[in-house]
């Protein structure tokens, strides 16, 4: 099998997911994953497709991401994993859907309007 690419968004982040058959390695910027992500909560987040698959030490994953803080690129790669699996074996594609990982998450930050500290907040009103 030649290497698949996916490409996961998630607010700002970019994740370009490439799997290969293989034990199941998975390696984020040069690092392994649990290296990567400080906390084992969001290395569980970002493997979530393949447990959903049962696809856990079938492939290797090569993955390269940029952008955001560490939840954009948690749930970034994520959606690349399970389009990458989709890639793969298209007989995951039902399953992934049901379970919500290949939507992509549309939101992003709301931009800071003129005329306010923030993009809600508004300057304390003073009437006299």
């Amino acid at each position: 099998m030649v290497d698949k690419i996916a490409v996961g968004r998630r607010k700002t982040s970019v994740a370009r997911v490439v799997i290969r058959p293989g034990s199941g390695k998975i390696v984020v910027n040069g690092k392994d994953i649990n290296e990567y992500f400080k906390t084992k909560i969001d290395t569980l987040k970002a493997t979530e497709p393949l447990k959903a698959v049962d696809a856990e030490g079938k492939y290797d994953f090569l993955i390269n991401v940029k952008g955001g803080g560490v939840t954009g690129q948690v749930g970034a790669i994520s959606l690349g994993i399970a389009r990458a699996l989709v890639l793969v074996n298209p007989d995951y594609r039902p399953n992934l859907r049901n379970l919500g990982y290949l939507t992509r998450d549309p939101r992003m930050v709301e931009r800071k309007k003129y005329g306010q500290p923030k993009a809600r907040k508004r300057f304390q009103f003073s009437k006299r």
